[in-house]
């Protein structure tokens, strides 16, 4: 290399440090990634306070009754329900109906007062028409929605118990005998019903020819016991 020629060494390239995330940003990336609290479950905790809910306003309702006098005789009782025209079996229908698709009220008191407010025969036909309906309605929803609904809103033990019914070969006449019979938990095993491979048919077969021994011994039984024990 001649005196006259400059040599220009070239700048040597330093590693670039790596870049340095702020706390703030640390902070969110991490409470982006954890998994957030745990949301209640609105279905199973409205499960769980709907027999409340069903005795403050069988409470309520008992309290106006006998603020009022309707409460005092089953005489008193059904001049109210006379009063009340065609409403009174419609908005009994309604209530026992809803009944059995969402237990808010024990089913059994309003199989019961069947009888008591509109007699034997019509308060039987009646609570034939509403558990028919409502049992119907629970195999529907059953089907189209799943084990997650029922889950929600019985007790694990109560819905683990109940499996085993269908699990067994001869569900079929089980269930039969079972909704015959006015001891079994009805609206639970027609939920379970719907998630099996039992036909509508068969079901509907079932509902409508077994549930009328069950309202008989039950409702009528239970209700005309209680007509002659209990002085009203």
């Amino acid at each position: 290399m001649s005196a006259g020629t400059t040599s220009i060494t070239p700048p040597r390239a330093t590693p670039s440090a790596p870049a340095r995330s702020s706390p703030a940003s640390s902070s969110s990336a991490a409470s982006s990634s954890a998994p957030g609290p745990a949301r209640r479950d609105r279905l199973r905790l409205a499960a769980r306070l709907s027999p409340l809910l069903g005795l403050a306003i069988s409470v309520t309702l008992v309290i106006w009754g006998l603020s009022t006098g309707v409460l005092e005789s089953s005489t008193n009782l059904q001049a109210f329900i006379g009063s009340l025209g065609a409403w009174g079996p419609v908005v009994f229908l309604l209530v026992s109906t809803a009944a059995v698709v969402f237990p808010v009220v024990p089913g059994g008191l309003l199989v019961i007062a069947g009888p008591v407010l509109f007699g034997p025969v019509e308060g039987t036909l009646l609570n034939y028409i509403a558990v028919c309906a409502g049992s119907l309605l629970n195999f529907a929803i059953a089907r189209h929605v799943g084990m997650g609904l029922i889950e929600r809103m019985f007790s694990p033990r109560a819905v683990e118990k109940a499996l085993g019914w269908t699990r067994s070969r001869h569900f079929t006449r089980g269930f039969a005998l079972a909704i015959a019979l006015p001891v079994a938990p009805d609206d639970l095993l027609c939920y379970l019903a719907g998630t099996t491979r039992m036909r509508w048919r068969t079901y509907v077969a079932i509902i409508l020819l077994c549930k009328p021994w069950a309202l008989i011994a039950y409702g009528l039984g239970v209700s005309a016991i209680l007509l002659r024990v209990v002085p009203w």
